[in-house]
């Protein structure tokens, strides 16, 4: 690990720090794994203050740049950037700008058309197996309780991740763990539940969007989908209406 910092300016020191050390950790300077030097080295090689030093890595731990370590052995990890950090933004972004709902259904129809097409284009036979994997667990949990759609639900959304993980483009995957992430969060807050017919209902488009993956037909895949994400909008509209 080669990582030489630079004289900062005196506007916002902890920010530079930051800039430096996110800069090396995207162009491949510092890779996952490797540990920051110790506050008091970095104290020296930035020529600022420990207080400033530890702003900064409180940053980019929060970035999902580094995780933060203590006691022996510990210290700033630097850590591959991963999606979870990008949803979180996302959702924010969502929450603050109060997109309506009706938006975010529109954005959802459109790239789970996409994804799902890309799934049945790049799936293997692994892929396939992981897909019917959470189908089996949906059937059981409803052929044990028909009505159980907290459950039901987070099942769906796992196996609509894991198509988008198939499609093999990480801005699908932050986008769509943000879109399920705020559905979710809406049927809790709002109390909306959903009936054994609507969840028997998407269980059927579901195993039709996995036989579509299946076959590697990209076209009915995403048509498929498409109409998965508007039927399930419009239970969803009716369930908020109807509590």
């Amino acid at each position: 690990m080669v990582f030489k910092a630079k004289k900062l300016k005196p506007t916002r020191i902890f920010q530079c720090v930051v800039d430096q050390i996110q800069t090396a950790i995207l162009d491949g300077t510092l890779r996952p794994g490797d540990v920051l030097p110790p506050e008091m080295k970095l104290k020296e090689m930035f020529d600022t203050s420990r207080g400033t030093i530890r702003e900064a890595l409180r940053v980019l731990e929060q970035k999902g740049l580094v995780n933060i370590r203590t006691g022996v052995g510990g210290g700033a990890i630097v850590k591959a950037p991963d999606t979870d950090k990008v949803s979180e933004s996302l959702s924010l972004f969502v929450q603050t700008r109060s997109v309506s709902h009706h938006r975010l259904a529109e954005f959802r129809e459109g790239v789970e058309g996409i994804v799902t097409a890309l799934a049945a284009d790049r799936a293997t036979e692994k892929d396939i197996r992981r897909l019917r994997k959470i189908l089996s667990q949906a059937r059981t949990l409803l052929e044990k309780d028909s009505t159980d759609w907290k459950n039901f639900t987070r099942l769906d959304v796992q196996l609509h991740i894991a198509v988008a993980e198939i499609a093999d483009n990480p801005v699908f995957v932050a986008a769509l763990k943000m879109v399920h992430d705020n559905i979710m969060g809406s049927c809790e807050r709002f109390s909306i539940s959903f009936s054994a017919e609507s969840l028997g209902e998407n269980y059927r488009d579901l195993c039709n969007i996995v036989d579509a993956i299946s076959e590697g037909d990209a076209s009915r895949a995403k048509r498929l989908a498409r109409e998965h994400v508007r039927k399930f909008t419009q239970i969803m509209k009716a369930a908020s209406q109807g509590r």
